[in-house]
């Protein structure tokens, strides 16, 4: 098992970040959206100014694994856990729960009564293990498709 750092994204992380993204759309989230969702949704990879934005203004961290990017979450004030992505070639090891347990500790430093997300069918069982409840199903907009997800939430921290 690898040790997996987490550390705060900085505003030059941003290339890796989206490239991450969008493999782990094309290649993960691709066994539960149609083409036309998953080329729609990771097209935000290259809306660089938004994901600068997310970076100054949201708790965002990353995950590291010998110096590479391998997953990258991010946490509102309100308590909105806005991204969680894990690089396709590290699906499975931990790196998600990793970064929730950074997520959830500031939650908690925050004052957040609970942490809620929308969350992709294929994160769905991920965040139920971790004690996350559906409070709908819904479709989200992305840039011109609508897509499935979960508005899950989790109140008891840690």
């Amino acid at each position: 098992m690898n040790d997996i750092t987490i550390r705060e994204a900085l505003e030059r992380d941003v290339g890796q970040i989206t490239q991450l993204f969008f493999d782990t759309i094309q290649y993960i989230n691709a066994k539960d959206y149609a083409k036309e969702d998953i080329d729609d949704w990771s097209s935000w990879k290259w809306d660089t100014d938004k994901w600068l934005e997310k970076i100054q203004e949201q708790y965002f961290i990353l995950a590291e694994i010998n110096n590479q990017i391998v997953g990258f979450s991010s946490l509102a004030e309100d308590g909105y856990l806005d991204f969680m992505y894990v690089h396709k070639d590290y699906q499975g090891q931990g790196v998600a729960s990793a970064l929730l347990h950074e997520i959830e500790k500031k939650s908690i430093e925050q004052s957040n009564d609970f942490i809620y997300s929308d969350v992709s069918i294929t994160a769905k069982r991920f965040f139920e293990c971790k004690g996350f409840i559906i409070e709908k199903q819904q479709l989200k907009k992305s840039k011109k498709r609508e897509l499935i997800n979960f508005r899950m939430k989790k109140v008891k921290m840690m």
